[in-house]
């Protein structure tokens, strides 16, 4: 089953496609770019829809979705974490 999709493998953050992930949970992402897996433990419970980091992302970092820039973490993220507006702002102002 495929819990989170991940665009493009330099993606730093994948999207939770169900409902009902929790933390603890093993995860399994589909990389779109190279139809290969990877696999993150989820941290936090994680809404549909919204992020999951697949690697560490340390404040101020980069944060990549789809293959482009979406913006900066504002706090450490762990690879599972849930990745929102409390981890992450845009850049723009």
């Amino acid at each position: 089953m495929i819990h989170i999709l991940v665009h493009d493998k330099k993606d730093t953050v994948g999207v939770a496609v169900i409902e009902g992930i929790k933390a603890g949970q093993d995860l399994t992402g589909w990389v779109m770019e190279d139809d290969s897996t990877i696999t993150v433990k989820a941290a936090n419970d994680i809404p549909i829809g919204h992020k999951v980091a697949t690697r560490e992302v340390k404040k101020g970092d980069t944060i990549i979705k789809y293959g482009f820039d979406i913006g900066k973490a504002v706090a450490d993220i762990r690879t599972g974490e849930h990745a929102h507006v409390h981890n992450i702002k845009t850049k723009r102002w």
